[in-house]
């Protein structure tokens, strides 16, 4: 701590977006050497491989879950709902910042959003992928997964509209389309800077095809800038309205520990910690691996780490409630959820949830801390372990206490349970390493137009 408040003490009180003096050709060759040069750091390789023995171990686990059923997974009566829904949610939640960086500080010309947007964009895609997958797996009979697409009533009562996973389908559907439209949108002038610097022929087809015939004209640039401000306006009420409507797949049971209106607003807060958790745990090496501290500076990082508390006490708040309104209810059930929360069989993973939001999250008052890069991270990574505990803790816990004692009864967590949900982080984090080989990390263009309007020192 006392190495922290002196390194904090070295930089200025408000550190600039860019450090040094950067022309066009530096910043463009610097981001497309990595692509195009493959100047990648020498564990690079090494900690991809890593990812992928976890992605084969997902496909493994996925691949059994199918062979074998779906009791082979921790699900049982009356906790029908477990480790699926809780990391489905999770990720849900983690895809949040990108949508938030990318449009929302775009719509309120944040500059400092142009480092690190590119690659919270791709975190966004890759993380609702794999939350797509979870409902699906969860069905029990995967094959029928397309009873849930809106098609004509051919299937007699379905596609049942009262139905969460047809409210699930519908928001996770339009939220990966609007990110997917706007993530490429905002690469197609990098991939024409690709383009024009590679040296191959192969390579300057495959990115030419992808840029779409960008020349960077003043007509293009004019059209482009009106689409990139619209979908990014279409994009902004997603942020709010996607994780609402998987809140309300809890809200509208009567579950004890469900049935409760603060959810939707607790959920999106929820969403934006774990979120943005999640870009810090991906920018903090991406800087130091790839030297690329002078994009990616202690701005950045100090500003995601404001953010990150200012969510994070909205969901300190919906915990305050949450217990507040199930004692002020004078409703018995609510009140003995919430003491078996404490008490109950799953109190350890209750007052970790808390250790890990409420206890460590405070850290993140201290500049010191937000601009120590081993500490913030170290946070980071608390924090998105407790919001899955979080996830975890509601999904189970309600169903496990319900209103008659003689149907209590716990969730035992099988090797299944443990395979899919490290086998997913293996798959994401697999995605995030070939999307730094492919494509550019850093958006090429913004940050040219910071240097050339004097945002470094």
């Amino acid at each position: 701590m006392a190495e922290a408040v002196a390194a904090a003490r070295r930089t200025p009180p408000h550190p600039p977006v860019l450090l040094g003096r950067h022309d066009r050709p530096e910043i463009s060759g610097r981001i497309a050497s990595v692509v195009l040069a493959g100047r990648l750091p020498r564990f690079f390789w090494t900690a991809f491989f890593l990812c992928f023995l976890l992605a084969m171990l997902f496909l493994y686990s996925v691949t059994y879950l199918f062979a074998v059923g779906i009791g082979s997974i921790g699900v049982n009566i009356p906790v029908a709902w477990g480790t699926m829904i809780s990391s489905f949610v999770w990720w849900i939640g983690i895809g949040h910042a990108g949508t938030l960086i990318s449009a929302v500080l775009l719509l309120l010309r944040q500059p400092w959003r142009a480092s690190i947007n590119r690659f919270a964009e791709a975190m966004t895609l890759f993380a609702v992928a794999m939350a797509g997958l979870y409902p699906i797996l969860h069905l029990g009979r995967p094959w029928f997964f397309y009873w849930l697409l809106p098609l004509p009533n051919t299937h007699m009562h379905w596609p049942q509209w009262r139905s969460p996973l047809v409210w699930d389908f519908a928001a996770i559907s339009t939220y990966a389309t609007v990110s997917l439209l706007f993530w490429y949108m905002g690469l197609i002038p990098d991939l024409a800077i690709l383009r024009d610097r590679a040296k191959r022929r192969g390579t300057q087809v495959f990115y030419g095809l992808l840029a779409l015939g960008w020349r960077g004209s003043a007509y293009h640039w004019a059209r482009y800038k009106v689409v990139y401000y619209l979908m990014a306006a279409l994009a902004t009420p997603l942020v709010v309205s996607v994780h609402s409507i998987v809140a309300l797949d809890f809200t509208f049971a009567i579950v004890p520990g469900y049935h409760s209106t603060i959810f939707p607003p607790y959920f999106v807060a929820g969403a934006l910690l774990s979120g943005f958790a999640m870009v810090l745990t991906i920018a903090i090496p991406l800087r130091w691996a790839f030297s690329v501290e002078d994009l990616i500076t202690l701005k950045h990082m100090d500003n995601a780490g404001k953010l990150m508390i200012a969510s994070g006490m909205v969901v300190i708040y919906g915990y305050a409630s949450e217990a507040f309104f199930a004692w002020y209810s004078g409703e018995t059930y609510e009140r003995m959820m919430m003491v078996q929360r404490a008490v109950g069989p799953y109190s350890v993973l209750f007052w970790t949830m808390l250790a890990c939001n409420c206890v460590a999250l405070q850290l993140l008052w201290l500049r010191s801390v937000r601009r120590n890069m081993p500490l913030l991270f170290a946070v980071a990574v608390i924090i998105n372990i407790g919001m899955w505990i979080e996830r975890y803790v509601i999904v189970v816990s309600g169903p496990s206490r319900d209103f008659l004692p003689s149907a209590w009864g716990e969730q035992s967590l099988t090797w299944l349970d443990y395979g899919i949900l490290f086998g997913s982080l293996g798959t994401f984090f697999a995605l995030v390493f070939l999307f730094v080989r492919i494509l550019p990390a850093i958006t090429i263009f913004e940050v040219e137009e910071l240097a050339e309007e004097g945002k470094g020192s």
